[in-house]
């Protein structure tokens, strides 16, 4: 089975040759509300549209504990994975606060760096990558490690490298550095 890798600049070539770049249409191809909430959200960034989301609170917290907020709040382009926070409370119990905690803050920063890749990648784009690569992606992420895009059904789900699966869900949130895919679980590098 052939595995294609997106990076970068793959991306780019696949947003050009495969048109699926439509910034304005969330994946579910409902058009948004107005044309003024597509600018706002448009005009905010990826940190701004998370901390603007009440179910992502824990996501915000671990970000601004690894100084990532930062990252999320600059020029980008990123794709951030979000788990919401009935995601993490799938996680043992105690496991997010122990990495809040300043001597976890490099493992933090692995477990976030894992839900960010480079570019501007849309839930269009990451099916088109796994029908070319006959039902398999693997997505690189900004840390370094990979994560496998596959379809169960019309859900796109992700596996990360120690085999949990988290599906893509609702519709992406286009920002001004990038757009915001919720999860509904933590991926974790191995």
């Amino acid at each position: 089975m052939r595995i294609l890798t997106i990076r970068t600049g793959l991306t780019a070539a696949l947003i050009l040759v495969g048109g699926c770049n439509q910034a304005a249409t969330p994946a579910d191809g409902n058009a948004p509300a107005s044309a003024d909430a597509a600018e706002a959200a448009g005009n905010s960034t990826i940190a701004e549209g998370i901390a603007g989301n009440a179910s992502d609170s824990k996501f915000v917290a671990a970000t601004k504990s690894a100084g990532l907020d930062k990252t999320l709040a600059g020029p980008g382009p990123y794709t951030v994975l979000v788990p919401n926070d009935a995601a993490f409370d799938k996680l043992p119990a105690g496991s997010f606060d122990a990495l809040l905690k300043p001597d976890a803050r490099a493992q933090l920063t692995g477990v976030l760096t894992y839900h960010i890749l480079p570019g501007t990648i849309l839930a269009a784009d990451i099916a088109k990558a796994i029908d070319n690569g006959k039902g398999k992606a693997v997505l690189a992420s900004i840390s370094g490690a990979t994560l496998t895009a596959t379809r169960e059904g019309d859900k796109i789900v992700l596996t990360d490298a120690v085999g949990t699966k988290a599906t893509i869900s609702g519709a992406e949130d286009n920002r001004s550095n990038g757009v915001v895919h919720q999860i509904d679980a933590v991926l974790m590098p191995s």
